[in-house]
């Protein structure tokens, strides 16, 4: 197997990563693991300096037409 450092993430649909970051949030909420929270707001905080964008505009443009 090929070892690798990070992963990336184009192939992702903006559904999909929607519905990982509200399993994040939901998992760190209903289980008191800080970890979730704390990635799902890295996540959302990586992707939003990619995009050139504030975090709550890059949460509205996943929620967009769907």
């Amino acid at each position: 197997m090929q070892e690798f450092e990070k992963i990336s993430i184009a192939e992702i649909s903006k559904k999909d990563m929607l519905v990982i970051l509200e399993a994040l949030e939901y998992t760190g909420k209903n289980t008191n693991i800080d970890t979730f929270l704390k990635l799902k707001d890295n996540i959302i905080r990586d992707l939003s300096e990619l995009a050139d964008t504030s975090e709550d505009e890059f949460i509205n443009y996943l929620n967009k037409d769907l």
